[in-house]
């Protein structure tokens, strides 16, 4: 209405006074001026609607990625971004990142740090969730200790030996926690999971269990009486050097270990569905291990899971991050063993350092949330974030941003994956029908051969810069709508683009669009469009994709969500 008012009065001033009269030519003029009023605000009203219809990644309309000195010119002197982060999602959007600040914006637009949050604000939040990472990083150690000392148990009373006697070591070199780390030296500059290690000592629950297991032996009492007095004082002597040199390298570990009922009072971070920070989670009391048959037993599977998978995981990210491709075997070393990890004797420095950062992270954030643990799959998803993140509880919070929206990819009764299949396949046939029917006759319209395209959000499919490219838009979707900002019509208007959490699964389905013909022409089993989905590898241009991909959000969106 307001726009229909300023049409009327400037027809008004144009025509000399009020538009009741002045002859055909002025009821002309009058009349004209009325429609282009009347198309003005039906262009205002769709525009509205829709965010604006000019994709963002139209080859000549793309953008170069977010600078530097265009970062640095987003903030208030007061650390705000400006206009509530809407220039920053626009950039984003429309160019992706310059790599050199990906690890500065990430943390925005995985919700880490809010949109309109000042820098005091963020740094009360890095320190909140440094501790929180801490926590449950020595959750993880404590539910180790539990899961070694009730298999100690349990292979003593295999053997019958007596649980207040000596007991073998091998099951702590089995651990991969050799006592070796007691030599360890403290880094200067140490790393969240380094700091665990030197405020407890070694980590590792075999050196725990050594540590009780010598203190017990101290007493020659418990040993057997027949033996000669000299052979008791020598090996009564031994045993002592031997607690004094554990106890000298890992007191902080014996007095952590002692205090574990006074440490079950912190407050340990949860997954809830309120928000990605230690600011929004619900806290649980229940900080000591949770001694559940079942919940011991899950632990034990998603740890050995995690292993397999970090020491498997691929190097594609060392050409992007060459100085973390440049740390020492010593420090590879040190790392392994601060997590307990074992068999990497094979691996490059730097694949060692990088297994062991997935193996710290996936554990906590098995602890964090329980519901969904580990699967595999998870250190896909996890891996190019820590070749941008140098900071692992940084890490970890900007994991646990992503995976608020990929969790459900991750869940035993595949709920969500079902509604992601299904809704790339109603996007197929509400875009072409022909295609679908085709689908249809070769039993293929649940789409099931976009499985791993969904599970790992395209990444087997992209190259690694293609894939964070695609990931940045992605996550800017999802933080405009987070924040309330797709939801004002002006601010959408501003984003050039309609705002959806699913942009991925319309580029999927826009991946298979571009194959329709292939797909028509050439398959007649499903079996044969697998393989050509996981042949895409390295074939498609992430900036056509996105192309089609808004294009198809502009004509289903309403339809389709």
């Amino acid at each position: 209405m307001w726009a229909w008012g300023c049409v009327e009065r400037v027809a008004a001033g144009l025509l000399g006074g009020p538009l009741a009269g002045g002859g055909r030519w002025n009821t002309a003029v009058a009349v004209g001026v009325t429609a282009a009023a009347g198309l003005a605000v039906l262009a205002i009203v769709v525009s509205s609607r829709r965010g604006g219809l000019k994709s963002p990644w139209w080859r000549r309309r793309r953008k170069a990625p977010l600078t530097a000195q265009e970062w640095r010119a987003l903030f208030t002197p007061e650390g705000k971004l400006e206009d509530g982060g809407v220039k920053l999602l626009k950039k984003v959007r429309s160019g992706g990142i310059e790599p050199s600040i990906r690890a500065l914006v990430w943390p925005f637009l995985l919700g880490v740090y809010s949109l309109d949050s000042s820098e005091a604000e963020r740094d009360a939040v890095k320190a909140q969730n440094r501790k929180g990472y801490l926590l449950l990083r020595k959750h993880c150690l404590r539910k180790s200790a539990y899961n070694m000392e009730e298999s100690k148990q349990s292979s003593n009373k295999t053997a019958g030996i007596n649980p207040e006697g000596s007991i073998s070591s091998e099951k702590g070199e089995e651990s991969g926690c050799v006592s070796s780390v007691e030599s360890e030296e403290v880094p200067e500059n140490p790393s969240a999971e380094e700091a665990i290690s030197t405020e407890e000592g070694n980590p590792c629950p075999s050196t725990e269990l050594e540590l009780q297991d010598d203190t017990s032996g101290t007493k020659p009492e418990k040993m057997d009486e027949n033996q000669s007095s000299s052979s008791s004082s020598n090996e009564e002597e031994i045993e002592r050097s031997d607690v004094t040199h554990v106890e000298s390298s890992h007191k902080d570990l014996a007095s952590v270990c002692e205090s574990s009922l006074e440490d079950g009072q912190e407050s340990l971070p949860r997954y809830s569905q309120t928000g990605g920070n230690m600011d929004d989670i619900e806290l649980s009391k229940a900080a000591r291990p949770v001694k559940s048959a079942r919940a011991v037993e899950d632990f034990e599977t998603w740890q050995r899971i995690i292993r397999l998978d970090a020491v498997r995981a691929n190097d594609e990210w060392v050409s992007y991050s060459p100085s973390k491709a440049s740390v020492s075997r010593e420090k590879a070393i040190e790392s392994a063993k601060a997590v307990c990890l074992k068999d990497y004797e094979h691996l490059e420095p730097y694949r060692i350092h990088h297994a062991s950062r997935l193996v710290a992270i996936l554990e906590a954030y098995a602890i964090y949330d329980q519901e969904i643990g580990y699967c595999q799959g998870m250190s896909d998803l996890l891996a190019p974030l820590l070749a941008v993140l140098e900071e692992d509880d940084e890490a970890f919070w900007c994991f646990a941003g992503f995976m608020r929206k990929a969790r459900h990819n991750f869940r035993l009764d595949e709920v969500g994956i079902r509604r992601q299949l299904n809704m790339v396949a109603r996007i197929i046939k509400y875009k072409d029908f022909h295609l679908y029917r085709h689908l249809e006759m070769l039993q293929a319209e649940d789409c099931f051969f976009v499985y791993r395209m969904v599970v790992v959000m395209f990444r087997r499919e992209l190259t690694f810069e293609q894939t964070l490219c695609l990931w940045e838009v992605m996550w800017a979707d999802q933080a405009a709508n987070r924040s309330g900002i797709a939801k004002s019509p002006w601010r959408r208007m501003r984003l050039g683009a309609p705002a959806t959490d699913d942009l991925l699964l319309y580029a999927i389905a826009a991946s298979v669009l571009q194959k329709r013909k292939l797909i028509i022409e050439s398959y007649s089993s499903m079996d044969e469009i697998i393989r050509e989905c996981n042949s895409m590898a390295g074939q498609l241009d992430i900036w056509k994709l996105l192309d089609d991909a808004h294009d198809l959000v502009v004509k289903l969106h309403d339809r389709i969500e």
